[in-house]
């Protein structure tokens, strides 16, 4: 299991625009259900940017630029909210997933928005949010900037593929879902690898081999957590096409992450390219014996070559 903080503040990203407001009421949103401490970070470059076109116009100096953009802020969340949420307010000079992921290094969660952008530049911002959210070692909850609250808000729905990897993606989601009061899916996508016996029914038996693992996967937390009601959704679909499908009947998609500088995670990639809905990504720390057994895999591969 990962070290997160389960009881530390919020986190969120400030950029100063009008639509990252939304962001901003997605995480109060969070601390309020939570009673946690709500953390405004704003980033900024140790330059402005300076154009040779325009050489009659001074920007403001960045940090300047970043106070207004937390000040506004936290005039926002008092507005809507009064002194309901401690705050806090940080503006601190660096590259934006640096400065975030030591601001979420004691955080129950990192709140960020996700860019409108099309094309290659989604492509970039989406690497760039999955890099943070393996940095940050916290849950990091991506938001559309078009984000408003609605009845699915009380609804989450977590993918699993039955290794460790889905562990902390399911602690999040169950935990979320309880601070809800709502529903959660759970969703296991994607023909399993193993072949059924000879005088087995392909169908039946990828139907009972799923669900033997989503019973054994479930287990601990269905006790757990015992008011939470649990929706089982089987898909032959590819795991990222399967909750994309799933993101507009819901209020918050799961999905787990490998930790480390270079994340390697396909599915949480492309859930994050194409989700509508908030998207939590929450991430895996090997452990040794997952380590070990990695080792012994490549071992392996490299022997039979």
């Amino acid at each position: 299991m990962s070290t997160w903080n389960r009881t530390g503040p919020v986190v969120v990203e400030v950029d100063g625009t009008a639509e990252n407001l939304r962001v901003v009421d997605y995480a109060c949103a969070e601390a309020l259900r939570e009673g946690a401490k709500l953390v405004l970070v704003a980033p900024y470059a140790a330059h402005s940017s300076y154009s040779p076109m325009t050489p009659q116009y001074t920007p403001a100096p960045p940090a300047e630029l970043a106070d207004a953009a937390l000040r506004a802020a936290v005039a926002h969340v008092r507005h809507r909210e009064g002194y309901a949420t401690e705050l806090a307010a940080l503006a601190e000079e660096g590259p934006r997933i640096r400065v975030l992921a030591h601001a979420a290094r004691t955080a129950r969660a990192l709140v960020i928005g996700r860019s409108r952008s099309r094309g290659p530049q989604r492509l970039l911002h989406t690497q760039a949010n999955l890099t943070l959210a393996a940095r940050a070692g916290c849950p990091t909850v991506v938001v559309p900037l078009s984000w408003k609250p609605s009845l699915l808000d009380r609804k989450v729905a977590v993918g699993i593929d039955g290794t460790p990897l889905s562990a902390e993606a399911l602690e999040f989601a169950f935990a979320e879902t309880a601070g809800r009061e709502g529903d959660l899916t759970v969703v296991h996508a994607g023909v399993p690898a193993e072949r059924p016996f000879a005088d087995e029914d392909p169908e039946c038996s990828w139907i009972s081999r799923a669900d033997y693992v989503l019973s054994e996967t479930l287990a601990p937390w269905t006790s757990r957590f015992p008011d939470v009601k649990v929706t089982r959704y089987l898909s032959s679909r590819p795991p990222a096409a399967a909750l994309v499908h799933e993101s507009s009947a819901v209020g918050l998609i799961v999905v787990g992450a490998h930790s480390g500088p270079l994340p390697m995670d396909p599915v949480a990639r492309r859930s994050l390219a194409a989700m509508t809905c908030p998207i939590a990504v929450v991430p895996h720390h090997l452990t040794d014996d997952e380590r070990l057994q990695i080792v012994r895999h490549g071992r392996a591969a490299v022997r039979t070559h």
